[in-house]
């Protein structure tokens, strides 16, 4: 059994916050290992929850369209959350939720020793950049820690509540795939 295979059994189990008792299915991440460039969102929705697969309801399908114009997909990058189980409603996983659950993605980030990650919304961008992070200010800029390069987008379902936030991220999608390609990463 791989590293992550027994890292995605060990998840699976979790019970580790009150999220663990209304999930239908443990959201782990998808994609390939290792993998040079990781989408790091905040928490599965609903039809994730039921899938148990990261970004796969009408988020998801933006996502993949966003990921398509710069020269990704499912293959070739990997996809997480920050919280692996579906918070209520969908609402904001709460910060106690964050600290029970980060340490898998901790060691899913450790494993897949990324290039490059990608925060989809402020409340990854807090979590992973800096906990001040202002999407609205600071989308798409670069921030690098331990050689790693980080950068945040407006997550998918923001854009679709908000179109006028398109054109901004399809410029931070243009920075994306200059950075991964100035990285190797595609």
């Amino acid at each position: 059994m791989s590293e992550m295979d027994a890292l995605r059994e060990r998840c699976l189990q979790c019970s580790n916050c009150p999220l663990a008792r209304t999930r239908n299915h443990v959201v782990f991440g998808v994609g390939p290992v290792p993998s040079k460039i990781v989408f790091v969102g905040e928490g599965p929705g609903q039809q994730e929850d039921l899938r148990g697969e990261p970004f796969v309801g009408a988020a998801g399908q933006l996502l993949d369209e966003m990921l398509s114009i710069i020269d990704l997909s499912r293959q070739n990058c990997y996809i997480a959350n920050i919280v692996k189980c579906r918070p209520p409603q969908n609402r904001d996983p709460l910060p106690e939720e964050q600290d029970a659950c980060i340490g898998y993605l901790n060691e899913q980030l450790r494993i897949l020793q990324p290039k490059m990650i990608v925060c989809l919304g402020r409340i990854a961008a807090m979590r992973l950049i800096r906990p001040e992070f202002r999407i609205t200010r600071e989308h798409g800029q670069w921030s690098q820690k331990d050689g790693v390069f980080y950068t945040a987008i407006y997550h998918p379902s923001a854009l679709l509540r908000d179109v006028s936030k398109r054109p901004e991220t399809f410029a931070d999608l243009l920075s994306i795939r200059e950075k991964a390609r100035t990285l190797k990463c595609i």
